[in-house]
Order: C-alpha cells, then sequence, then structure tokens
C-alpha cells in the first residue's frame, strides 16, 4: 500500500480533475440508480416481509438507505474536492495546500473504492433476493 502515496504525489492536477469527475458521474448515476432500487422494492414489499425472508430483507433495505444516505454527503464532499482543485493549478506555490488537496485526494480515492464495493455488493444481493421472489412468484402461477 506504501505505492499509493507515492502516486499521489506524482499525478498531475489534470489525472485528479479527470478522476474526480469521473466520481461524480458514478455517484449521480447511483443515485438514479437507487430510485430504481427503491421502486423495486416498493413493487415487492408484500414478499420482502414474509416471515421467512423479513429480517434479511429489513437488513438490506437499511443497508441500502444507509448507502443512499452516504451517496449525499459523499457526491457533495467529491463536488468541494473538484471545485478546489483551482490549488493546484493556480501560478502561486503552496506547497502545504497542495500537499492537503493530493492527502484529501488520496483520501477520497480510499473512500470511493470502498463505498463503490460496498454499494455493488448490496445491490447484487438486492437482486439475488428479489430474483429469488419473481422466480417462487412464477412456479406458483405456474401450478396454479
Amino acid at each position: 500500500m506504501e505505492t499509493t502515496p507515492r502516486y499521489i504525489e506524482w499525478i498531475s492536477p489534470e489525472e485528479m480533475h479527470k478522476a474526480t469527475l469521473s466520481w461524480i458521474s458514478e455517484l449521480k448515476f447511483i443515485a438514479d440508480e437507487q430510485l430504481f432500487l427503491n421502486s423495486l422494492v416498493k413493487s415487492y414489499t408484500a414478499r420482502l416481509i414474509e416471515e421467512h425472508i423479513y429480517d434479511r430483507s429489513k437488513e438490506l433495505v437499511g443497508a441500502i438507505l444507509d448507502a443512499e444516505n452516504d451517496l449525499k454527503g459523499l457526491l457533495k464532499e467529491v463536488q468541494v474536492h473538484e471545485y478546489q482543485l483551482e490549488i493546484m493549478i493556480d501560478d502561486v506555490d503552496q506547497p502545504r495546500m497542495e500537499k492537503a488537496y493530493r492527502d484529501t485526494h488520496l483520501e477520497l480515492m480510499n473512500t470511493m473504492g470502498n463505498y463503490l464495493e460496498d454499494y455493488r455488493s448490496l445491490k447484487k444481493q438486492l437482486f439475488e433476493l428479489l430474483s429469488k421472489i419473481i422466480k417462487k412468484d412464477k412456479q406458483q402461477r405456474l401450478l396454479n
């Protein structure tokens, strides 16, 4: 892991700008995606609260809501980071502020990686649970 801080020391402002714009784009996409996930949960609420999967679905839906709330703060943080890029491109030599910006970029890189990994895992778990529900519904309709 020691190569990451050295990498940050050498990353150019343009690369940080591209990474930050990419993060903003990903987070905005996730915000739209969460609207879809919320719609899915609402559509299958009756099935999600059935006794045999209630605890699991309650935990999963709660985690997705937490991720949605975390997203708002993270998006604001990344947008502020983007606005502060000027520190790196102005022609004023400010070593402390530039180091602080690079350190913040490294922290955001780690935070984004963790958030995206956790979010994808939650989404996968929700889809697996809903897939089982849908398959069970289809089987019951075929039997009737």
